[in-house]
């Protein structure tokens, strides 16, 4: 059977049974207008989708009733039992066409006239006079026969299967339906089959057709429902409605299972001969089947995750002018439901690249040779354990030399590094934060976010992004991905006395370099490498990269390596380890909140011993090894960390608003970039107004004098902080440029912080807290906007705060004011840059941050210490009450100030930090 026509008869059944105790309690409770909507929305469910799939006899049926109920919930009719009967009827109706169509996967010819015509006297409130008409009705039963036609049709070949003989004989008469005895005899001619219950069947039905109208509804209701009952219960039997926490909680359940699974055989193994051994193997292999049909449970086919695309592509084609045709291949293709989820948005951010900045216009396509038509592929299939999904277009490829333009520019490297560089390495770049080639910025691209959010959430559940292209042929995404997140085949190695898991998915091969072996480590330039197969292969120390202690005293024999060959995206290395053993089935458990920072462990599992091991992510391994070198001291490191953070740079927005130079804002501030049809603006308050995503946004232009358009459309940044919205009148967006912000020159107009040379002009640094503000007087819990300004040298300011949206909205301003302002996200990497020798004039710290809270911040501060033991602290929080006054000021903060008042924290600062001067 056709899925669609299952999950249609699996709905619908379920439907018909909610409607049947719905009516019931209908007539009992009349005047319950919600129980009447929910009875009319379910017939009009089963209606709605009679008419898509094309089954118009049901849909007929199921319309008139529509009718009737319609009316009763418009208060035209009154609710009355013989309304409510002739609706139950029309179900009934219905289930006997459900149970033909479920049989022979087509609707049962004929019609029914009689029943929609007293169902449309119903309608128009002329039941009442249409009862001498009831006799007319007799015809009405012809589902009936044709479902017991149906069924006799196996009867009488001899091959009668078990719910075959319950259905006829729930269809029989009883012996008190004596007034049927005497017509029996008519089908006598016919030969009687050998199976005594079946000789019954064939005889109601005719004599149904014979005995007066309400005997034979009687007789055709009792058939219809018992036969439906039959297939209703066969239908559901296919498919169950399960809760997915319920699945949840059995994937965890059978993760258990898989632990115990584990110590079980690390036991046998231990054990030469075990009378043991067979059930446990047994058990082994029933575990494995357990977790192999829960896994079964969860998975969905990717064409879940593909549903929206083409009309994705559909719109963007309209929108970029390109004639764009999408192709999808294995949509079928089975993942886990959470993996699912976490690659739906990357898959279509990838899908918009590809149309935006692959395919070409007809025209060029035209000139390249190429059809006016780009073709854009999605194809995903299995591949040992893992998904691969491929994302490809037939467009110009990506530009070598405008990606190397932008590395420039940006800083990323230089042009002496680049020529060193193939033309796989140069790609990578795109993979940058803050990396765009667009020419111009627009609402589908250009704002240098997104490939690598794309990289980032791959990687954060295991996966892999691999990059193809060719000048004037297409580009090719290859992604890879493991099936599910809650139980990994995994490696299993030891490092300096300790044991670790590697994620098979990332393991190419296993290689032993050892003096008597064909493969020896060498060095160059204090790094080392193995030459395997004609090519150097970087190598990773494990013990060096965790410092780790050797737990023998340094007595561990150094004639024998193993080295782990892992593949992340197109980069291979290898890990150094000591030993390896073998590779188990591991549960996934998220890493504690306190490693969390530490980005080489992707979780942890336990063996079958009952010890904890870390989970290595070789994302994470490879992402370390290219920011350090192998074999540098910490301080080194240190010192490298530290000129690194001289050098940071931030991503700005360059437009122009109104006369005067070009402006810049955060690019981290702006949530997104909207073209708005002035036509949809609106007036509120005296403020222009758009809905936007179901809210009012109020639009504020940078000149006070600006007057808004009546037609046309009009660019808008949107600043957005929880549920509250506010757009920014601009004229035209610029670009997009990674600069250190440097405000050489202050504003004394209101909404700027003043003037910087970004992009080699000078720019007009706008102050965003301002516009915040004139759109919610209480965007910060304070509609203060006068700034404190005053000459003071350069001091170093901390921030601590887990919300980029004040992070970003801080950094600017502060800065303005004469300090050299170092952000950091919560209190771990806060006390990271304490231990590597970091020193600040003062620490600015919100207090409700996840894991580390502020005050627990400040604590650790002020009683381990630290070389941050005497530098002043200032609290940021929401709720400033006398209540949290005394807690910050026990926890150690000099000063507290409500989140955000600007004006308190610039003369918090200035305060704290003169009295830190006087005290000195």
């Amino acid at each position: 059977m056709d899925d669609l026509l299952s999950e249609f008869l699996t709905e619908t059944n379920e439907n018909l049974s909610v409607l049947d105790v719905e009516l019931v309690r209908l007539e009992q409770n009349p005047n319950n207008p919600e129980l009447l909507s929910n009875i009319f929305r379910l017939v009009h469910t089963i209606k709605g989708t009679c008419g898509f799939l094309g089954l118009p006899r049901l849909e007929k049926v199921a319309h008139a009733s529509e009718n009737v109920l319609g009316k009763f919930r418009d208060g035209e009719l009154t609710i009355n039992p013989e309304a409510v009967s002739l609706i139950l009827q029309a179900l009934d109706t219905i289930k006997s066409l459900l149970a033909v169509l479920e049989a022979t996967e087509a609707e049962p010819p004929g019609d029914d006239l009689p029943l929609i015509e007293r169902l449309n006297l119903c309608a128009e409130g002329k039941l009442a006079t249409a009862a001498p008409a009831k006799p007319a009705a007799a015809p009405e039963p012809p589902p009936a026969p044709a479902v017991a036609a149906a069924e006799v049709a196996p009867a009488s070949s001899g091959n009668l299967t078990l719910d075959e003989l319950e259905a006829i004989w729930n269809a029989t008469p009883g012996p008190t339906s004596t007034a049927l005895a005497p017509v029996a005899a008519e089908p006598a001619e016919e030969p009687a089959p050998s199976h005594d219950l079946v000789v019954p069947d064939p005889d109601p039905v005719p004599a149904a057709a014979k005995m007066p109208a309400p005997a034979a509804e009687a007789a055709s209701g009792a058939g219809a429902g018992g036969e439906a009952a039959t297939k209703e219960s066969a239908v559901a039997a296919q498919t169950i409605r399960v809760n997915v926490d319920l699945l949840e909680n059995l994937m965890t359940m059978v993760s258990e299972l898989v632990l115990t699974r584990n110590q079980l055989l690390q036991i046998l193994r231990s054990q030469k001969e075990s009378e043991f051994a067979a059930p446990l193997q047994r058990l082994n292999h029933v575990t494995s089947e357990l977790q192999e049909g829960v896994m079964k449970t969860r998975m969905q086919p990717i064409g879940n995750a593909w549903a929206k695309l083409p009309r994705l592509v559909r719109d963007l084609s309209h929108e970029l002018g390109k004639k764009i045709d999408l192709q999808m291949l294995g949509a079928d293709t089975e993942l886990d439901r959470q993996v699912l989820e976490l690659i739906k948005d990357p898959l279509t951010h990838m899908v918009r690249n590809s149309a935006d900045h692959g395919l070409e216009v007809p025209a060029d396509r035209l000139r390249a040779g190429k059809s006016e038509t780009g073709r854009i592929t999605l194809n995903a299939y299995h591949e040992g354990g893992h998904i691969i999904i491929e994302i490809q277009d037939d467009g110009k490829g990506l530009a070598i030399d405008r990606i190397k333009q932008k590395a420039i520019q940006n800083g990323m490297a230089s042009e002496g590094e680049l020529a060193a560089m193939s033309d796989q390495q140069i790609i990578q770049f795109i993979m940058k934060p803050g990396f765009s080639t667009a020419a111009k910025v627009t609402n589908v691209s250009g704002r240098g976010v997104g490939m690598d959010v794309v990289k980032t959430n791959i990687e954060k559940i295991g996966g892999t992004i691999e990059i193809k292209s060719q000048q004037g042929k297409g580009s090719t995404f290859v992604i890879k991905i493991p099936l599910t997140l809650a139980i990994v085949s995994a490696l299993i190695v030891e490092c300096a006395g300790e044991r670790f898991a590697i994620p098979q998915i990332s393991v190419v091969e296993l290689v032993r370099a050892a003096a008597d072996s064909e493969h020896t480590i060498e060095r160059l330039k204090g790094t080392p490498v193995l030459r395997l197969r004609n090519r150097l292969l970087p190598l990773v120390s494990l013990q060096e990269l965790l410092r780790l202690d050797d737990q023998e005293g340094g007595e561990k024999k150094t004639d024998e390596t193993f080295i782990v060959v892992t593949q992340v995206g197109t980069y291979t290395f290898g890990i150094m380890v000591d030993r390896v053993f073998d590779t188990e089935e591991i549960v996934v458990k998220p890493v504690a909140p306190i490693l969390r920072h530490i980005e080489m462990f992707s979780g942890n599992t336990i063996l079958g011993d009952g010890s904890v091991i870390m989970i290595l992510d070789p994302n994470g391994i490879a992402s370390a090894t290219g920011e350090m070198a192998m074999g540098e001291t910490a301080s080194k490191e240190t010192t490298s960390v530290q000129a690194t953070r001289q050098e940071d740079k931030m991503a700005l927005l360059l437009f122009r608003a109104g006369a005067g130079a070009p402006k810049a804002v955060p690019l981290s501030l702006v949530a997104r970039l909207e073209d708005v049809d002035l036509a949809s603006v609106e007036s509120s308050n005296g403020m222009p107004v758009v809905q936007y995503r179901g809210k009012l946004m109020p639009l504020v232009p940078i000149d006070p004098g600006f007057m808004i358009g009546q037609e046309g459309r009009q660019p808008v940044l949107v600043f957005a902080d929880g549920d509250r919205s506010m757009g920014l009148i601009v004229d035209e967006i610029v670009d997009i440029v990674e600069e250190r912000l440097v405000v050489q020159l202050t504003a004394d107009r209101p909404g700027l912080m003043g003037s910087a040379i970004i992009a080699g002009k000078a720019t007009d640094v706008i102050d965003a807290g301002f516009f915040l503000t004139q759109a919610y007087k209480d965007w910060f819990g304070s509609s203060s906007t006068d700034a404190y300004e005053e000459e003071r040298a350069l001091q170093r300011v901390l921030l601590v705060d887990d919300s980029p949206f004040f992070r970003n909205l801080l950094t600017p301003l502060l800065s303005v004011a004469g300090y050299d302002v170092t952000a950091v996200e919560n209190a771990n990497e806060a006390l990271a840059l304490c231990e590597a020798g970091e020193d600040f004039d003062v620490i600015v710290s919100d207090i409700e941050m996840p894991g580390m809270s502020g005050f627990d911040f400040a604590e650790a501060v002020r009683q381990g210490g630290t070389r941050w033991s005497g530098t002043p602290m200032v609290a940021l929080s929401s709720h400033a009450s006398p209540r949290d006054l005394d807690r910050g000021r026990q926890a150690g903060f000099t000063d507290y100030v409500a989140k955000f008042d600007r004006d308190a924290l610039l003369y918090a600062l200035q305060q704290t930090l003169s009295e830190q001067k006087g005290a000195a």
